[in-house]
């Protein structure tokens, strides 16, 4: 079992950064994800990691401007969000997958976060 508990989300302007955290108890040698959710739209991939941490990957629509990153020794997974837009607002998830590596497909996570809010003005 895992519980996963995201903080770090905001109301910002658009142009600037927020890093979101995703603590993890429980078992927590697991392949991670963001995802996130806009009002409705359905929920998409954002990033992901493997468990150990190598080949973090992105979505085409963030790629360049969000990294997602961990630090095994503290049980976190951070999303990291530089030059935010206006279609970024959405609430964001955290997301644990059984086994090393990650994917991008919603329905291989087994754990997911209760999810925080991302608000982006113009």
């Amino acid at each position: 079992q895992v519980q996963l508990v995201e903080s770090g989300g905001g109301l910002v302007q658009a142009g600037a950064s927020l890093r979101l955290s995703c603590a993890a108890s429980g078992r927590t040698f697991y392949a991670m994800g963001w995802f996130r959710q806009a009002p409705g739209k359905e929920r998409e991939f954002v990033a992901a990691i493997s468990a150990s941490g190598r080949s973090p990957y992105t979505a085409e629509s963030v790629k360049g401007r969000f990294t997602i990153s961990r630090d095994n020794a503290k049980n976190t997974v951070y999303l990291q969000m530089n030059s935010l837009k206006p279609e970024d607002t959405a609430v964001y998830y955290c997301a644990a997958k059984s086994g090393l590596y990650s994917s991008a497909q919603l329905g291989e996570y087994d754990y997911w976060g209760q999810g925080t809010q991302v608000t982006v003005s113009s």
